[in-house]
């Protein structure tokens, strides 16, 4: 450990006991929740007057372990202080999630996903133990071998068994650089049987893949992105400037190839927030001449969205244009990868967003996550689509209509943003009785919400 972990320990525990004493100075009878400054969840939420959490001290890395490549991280330190951490050691987290903003205790209580997870699962998969905060006012530290239960209930959970104040995860090495491979597929079926070869060797002729993840921009236009570690020095390329990275995925036929340092790799998306930077008009060059570059990131364009929900600005120059009000269409779906070519196909043919991020998925071993129960030994491909789409008849038809053909095939939805799921279905999907005898283990007077109530009833 480096000289400073004593200090970062010490200034931790202080964290946590300002933690533990705001928890305390809630009515017992009260519901709490954190006071944090920035969220990723995309759910209409009703308006709470729930106390706010001191979190104030548990926003840094703690300490760096280069030989035993572990990291002890308080649960609110974002991924981009975490990977500043980590780099200068030849290390990173074994997922680092597309945006800066997310926390690492949040892509654990939630889900994270990047072009790591083909070969390294999901983030809550590296965490070797947890201090969390329960809903009893305790704070209890969780493994494989010590409160078990709720080490395997808290993924997905969103914050409704308890708050991780400290994480141990595993790192892995990295290189200087990322060397990429854009390959490009006018069928998708093509596409998904190469993603199918690469998940099962590793490789793409010939070449080890570290890295995959695509773009799907039309039925006959879809992408593999193919990245491998490299330490040979080279140009790179800035895509944090007047370039935008998805852009130069696309090409007439064959393959493209680009390198990028592997800071701006793990970071190659957060500059345009994927491509929704081109709705505040960030990608237009004479606006992104005069748009400072720091605050060319999805914290700036995160901002930028709520003050437009907050004052309804969309649907308000919607109907001065005579056309309806706008649905929000914000989900990442799993799929099994036999069945992805099809969702593909019929998500393509009924609804009108474009692109489209995949990203495909395989858990790390055998180990049951309960509240998310993504099936192990089997090979699933992450969906991503962020836009708007004109109202229908019902309150979120496209967004049942997308959660019923994910059921339809197998599939499972994130809970990050708007869902309309019945309360048996939601159960079903998303370990009822596993959550529920965590629930009344560490939260039995319900301090905390109901996950049903947070993701489908938006408290």
């Amino acid at each position: 450990m480096s000289a400073p972990a004593t200090d970062a320990r010490t200034a931790h525990a202080h964290g946590v006991e300002r933690l533990v004493e705001s928890y305390r100075a809630v009515p017992a009878a009260s519901a709490v929740r954190l006071a944090k400054p920035t969220s990723n969840l995309f759910r209409s939420r009703s308006a709470t007057d729930a106390p706010g959490l001191d979190t104030s001290g548990l926003t840094h890395v703690i300490a760096v372990d280069p030989e035993a490549r572990t990291a002890d991280v308080a649960g609110m330190c974002t991924y981009e202080d975490l990977v500043a951490a980590t780099l200068p050691h030849g290390l990173a987290p074994l997922v680092v999630p597309q945006l800066k903003t997310i926390t690492l205790g949040g892509a654990v209580t939630g889900l994270g996903i990047e072009s790591t997870s083909f070969r390294n699962g999901l983030p809550h998969e590296s965490v070797l133990e947890m201090d969390i905060l329960t809903g009893t006012g305790e704070v209890v530290t969780a493994s494989p071998d010590e409160h078990a239960d709720l080490f395997r209930a808290f993924p997905n959970s969103y914050g409704t068994l308890g708050y991780a104040v400290r994480l141990r995860i595993e790192l892995e090495p990295v290189l200087p650089f990322v060397a990429l491979t854009h390959v490009r597929f006018h069928d998708l079926d093509a596409l998904v049987a190469a993603i199918d070869g690469i998940v099962a060797t590793g490789q793409h002729d010939g070449t080890r893949v570290d890295f995959l993840d695509g773009v799907v921009f039309s039925a006959n236009e879809a992408y593999l992105c193919l990245g491998t570690k490299t330490a040979a020095s080279g140009p790179v390329s800035d895509y944090t400037g007047q370039r935008i990275y998805y852009r130069s995925i696309r090409h007439d036929e064959g393959v493209t190839h680009d390198r990028l340092t592997t800071h701006d790799y793990l970071w190659r998306w957060d500059t345009d927030w994927f491509w929704c930077s081109a709705a505040f008009g960030a990608q237009h060059p004479l606006v992104r001449r005069l748009w400072p570059r720091r605050y060319r990131r999805s914290r700036s364009y995160a901002r930028l969205m709520r003050l437009e929900r907050r004052f309804d600005v969309g649907d308000r120059l919607e109907r001065l244009k005579g056309r309806p009000p706008r649905e929000r269409v914000i989900q990442d779906v799993e799929i099994p990868i036999e069945r992805t070519a099809e969702f593909l196909d019929w998500f393509l043919a009924n609804v009108p967003i474009e692109p489209i991020w995949l990203c495909p998925l395989r858990l790390r071993d055998d180990a049951a996550w309960p509240v998310y129960p993504i099936e192990p030994g089997r090979t699933w491909v992450n969906v991503g689509f962020w836009s708007t789409v004109p109202v229908g008849a019902t309150e979120g038809e496209t967004n049942r209509r997308i959660e019923a053909e994910v059921s339809e095939l197998g599939g499972h939805k994130s809970l990050y943003s708007d869902a309309f799921y019945s309360r048996d279905d939601f159960d079903a999907r998303y370990g009822g009785d596993d959550y529920r005898a965590a629930k009344a283990r560490y939260d039995p007077d319900s301090r905390l919400l109901d996950l049903y109530a947070k993701a489908v009833q938006r408290r």
